[in-house]
């Protein structure tokens, strides 16, 4: 009796055992149930293996299923090794889809391949799908610049500012490869400057301010770009301060520095040379006093070898007297004697 009990209990786990074990494996197939249903019914059937093998690929097979719906009923067939593929590859599987229907509605020539590789190089796809069929408005500085108008100084010295609005149209031939909207904005930019810069002055810039924009058109500005510059409008140009004039009297003040420095080398350059012609008077007195210090040592021995008398002395001594006074008379300018009597 207890023999026949045991064998019932182990009979009733086993059932329990494995109803637990029916019920998950239900539960897990259930889940993709619905998602095999919506694919047969809506005329993109998905093999129920391939939902079931998605899970261990780790691919979300409800975002397969629901893309590949999408595009059958665009008219575009898209297998799930493609979708499947793409995901893995860290791209955008709806936005791509998107743009491949939207594309193909816009009759513009956009294979699965191509849009798979310019969203895995970082572009987004359908946002170009959609500048290509609708074009774009660009504002020429950007927003993000920090700057409000192209500054450029044309040839008479007046500074104007410029604000220029630039259409554009996706290139998706060049969008894997192409320079961005900084490229653009940088070329637009560019020219204008250099528009402004050649002309003869200001007047005739405000007087056609549409030649800016024909004249920046012919350097064909978006080449080598992912964009196709359709049109450049001039939406604002002002007048700004007269640069030339601020230059000149910049230049002026310079050149007044330079000569003031000039001038102030010579000066003291002449300082210099008079101290030192002063320093040579100098040296050249104290030579003479050095002369006349030896004078009364030749006389002495010029006494003791007989070459000079005493005589000799006292003529030498009436002409420096003599010649003394006529020293003093020419100093004075008063000879004496000159008509009065005592």
């Amino acid at each position: 009796m207890n023999h026949l009990l045991a064998l019932d209990n182990v009979a009733l786990g086993a059932i329990i055992v494995g109803g637990i074990i029916l019920l998950i494996i239900f539960l897990f197939v259930f889940q993709y149930i619905g998602l095999w249903l919506q694919a047969w019914i809506s005329g993109a059937p998905v093999r129920f293996i391939d939902l079931v093998m998605m899970r261990f690929r780790k691919v979300k097979p409800k975002l397969i299923v629901e893309n590949r719906i999408t595009a059958k009923k665009a008219g575009i067939e898209l297998s799930t090794a493609q979708l499947e593929s793409h995901y893995l590859a860290g791209g955008h599987v709806t936005g791509v889809t998107r743009a491949v229907i939207a594309a193909g509605k816009a009759k513009i020539e956009l294979d699965w391949s191509v849009a798979t590789a310019i969203d895995l190089a970082g572009r987004d796809i359908l946002d170009a799908v959609r500048t290509s069929v609708n074009p774009k408005v660009i504002d020429c500085p950007s927003n993000e610049s920090g700057r409000s108008t192209v500054d450029a100084v044309a040839k008479d010295g007046i500074k104007l500012c410029a604000r220029a609005r630039v259409t554009v149209r996706t290139n998706i031939e060049r969008l894997v490869g192409g320079a961005t909207e900084e490229t653009i904005i940088a070329r637009v930019g560019e020219g204008i400057v250099s528009t402004i810069g050649s002309a003869p002055n200001h007047l005739a810039v405000l007087e056609n301010p549409d030649e800016i924009s024909r004249t920046v058109l012919q350097k064909g500005l978006d080449a080598g770009t992912a964009y196709e510059i359709l049109s450049i409008d001039i939406a604002d140009i002002d007048v700004g301060e007269n640069i030339g004039a601020r230059l000149q009297a910049d230049q002026a003040t310079a050149d007044t520095k330079r000569y003031q420095a000039t001038a102030e080398q010579r000066r003291a350059m002449a300082v210099a040379q008079e101290a030192e012609q002063l320093a040579e008077v100098q040296k050249n007195r104290a030579l003479v006093v050095l002369a006349e210090a030896e004078v009364p040592k030749a006389m002495a021995e010029a006494f003791r070898s007989g070459n000079m008398g005493i005589m000799d002395y006292y003529r030498m001594k009436n002409l420096i007297s003599d010649t003394d006074m006529r020293d003093s008379i020419s100093r004075s300018g008063d000879p004496p004697n000159s008509g009065k009597r005592s």
